[in-house]
């Protein structure tokens, strides 16, 4: 069958369905968990006690469901800000004012930091060009207050290793994260130390763009990242500290969009969440 498209700048078909991503309005849910690994939607959609089938579309994989009752929905980007690029903004399309949670892995940058540790983004360096199509370099890139507040008290409630901070994201995982490789070799040989003399926790390859488009659009955005690689000791996550720390990273989003359900249903009429609300 015959598929026309809205226009060049705006890539649907009539009845909305998106380019990229392959979802129509009404398909995602208002909480949407994004990965990069396609494996981890299954995974974040085995804690749903109601799945619908994997929506696959070129990299993109979405699976919606319900959390103890609260519809939301998983969705696999791929590696990178420029997938994470095409997936905010067509998920925009089709959402109104949704809530976004990055649930990946990253390296350590500070030497506190160990293998299998959760580090909650307070805001994120952009290391990317990506979201230069949108903003100036010195835009910055912030996660919501109410996202940051929802995971650190889910990761308090389950006892997880955590720590907050800056996160650094960079668009691509060898030269521009300083790695060694032999044949090839970054650029930037002392980008860890400059990293840590800038006070920033971890680095990884999407959170910029997310943080930075949510801010442009008025979306709540956060993330929360496990631990898999310490580049100081030169260590890396072995498999079963990798299936721990991951599901610990699920188990902490999911219950810190039980925790801003909640807080959407204290606010009532009122544009914000105050702590006397209380959670």
């Amino acid at each position: 069958m015959k598929k026309s498209f809205f226009s060049a700048e705006i890539v649907k078909t009539r009845e909305g369905r998106q380019y990229h991503i392959g979802l129509a309005p009404g398909e995602v849910a208002p909480f949407i968990i994004l990965s990069g690994d396609t494996e981890r939607v299954h995974k974040i959609a085995s804690f749903f006690e109601e799945a619908g089938d994997p929506v696959c579309s070129r990299e993109y994989k979405t699976i919606t469901g319900r959390y103890n009752g609260i519809p939301v929905s998983a969705m696999a980007t791929g590696m990178g800000p420029d997938n994470t690029e095409i997936a905010i903004v067509e998920l925009s399309q089709i959402v109104k004012n949704p809530t976004f949670i990055r649930v990946g892995s990253s390296g350590a940058i500070k030497e506190n930091i160990a293998i299998g540790d959760l580090v909650i983004s307070t805001a994120s360096l952009r290391m990317e060009n990506t979201s230069l199509g949108f903003v100036w370099e010195g835009f910055p890139a912030f996660a919501h207050h109410e996202v940051i507040l929802s995971l650190i008290t889910s990761a308090s409630r389950l006892r997880a290793r955590f720590h907050t901070g800056i996160t650094a994201t960079a668009s691509g995982f060898y030269g521009a994260q300083g790695r060694k490789t032999g044949l090839f070799n970054s650029i930037s040989p002392d980008l860890l130390e400059k990293l840590n003399n800038m006070n920033v926790s971890n680095m990884e390859m999407e959170t910029s763009v997310l943080f930075t488009l949510s801010a442009l659009a008025g979306f709540r955005a956060g993330a929360v990242c496990a631990i898999y690689a310490q580049r100081h000791e030169n260590k890396f996550i072995d498999s079963e500290t990798k299936e721990a720390a991951e599901r610990n990273c699920i188990k902490v989003a999911l219950g810190a969009i039980e925790i801003l359900n909640e807080m959407d249903r204290r606010k009532g009429k009122n544009k914000y969440w105050l702590p006397s609300m209380g959670i």
